[in-house]
């Protein structure tokens, strides 16, 4: 049982970081994340959600962006937002092969984190541990990527 839900986050996951959109035009809230832990090399693959469904189930993110990594800590904003609630997802691709790579087992071997640092019991976090609120000031997370 175990397995088969942690087979199930890399897949899941994976596919939803990748299948991210670029955002609108729309300008009103700022989001900033601050990336910590990094390994520098290889791409982090970022996905933004506005709503607990397609969090939970891995849906359409309302944003998403691929950033090279260079630095053990990586700056990524993301400005138009309308205020409410989200929860991010995130994947250092650190092979740059295009998904969560995993150990024979289904486990992820690739560093991957999600807002509020929420860890997920036998797979990815979920919408409760990992919403917060975008403001008209702005608001900033700070993600431990492990």
């Amino acid at each position: 049982m175990k397995l088969i839900k942690t087979k199930a986050l890399a897949i899941a996951f994976s596919a939803s970081v990748m299948a991210a959109p670029a955002m609108s035009a729309e300008t009103i809230g700022t989001l900033t994340l601050e990336l910590t832990g990094l390994k520098p090399t290889g791409t982090v693959h970022i996905a933004l959600f506005d709503e607990a469904d397609a969090f939970d189930s891995d849906g359409q993110p309302v944003a998403g962006r691929k950033v090279s990594v260079d630095e053990a800590t990586e700056i990524v904003t993301f400005e138009g937002l309308s205020p409410g609630t989200y929860g991010v997802k995130l994947l250092h691709d650190v092979n740059d092969n295009g998904k969560m790579d995993t150990n024979p087992f289904g486990m992820p071997i690739e560093p991957y984190a999600f807002s509020n640092n929420a860890r997920g019991n036998f797979g990815p976090a979920k919408w409760d541990q990992a919403a917060f609120e975008i403001t008209e000031a702005g608001t900033t997370q700070t993600l431990n990527v492990k």
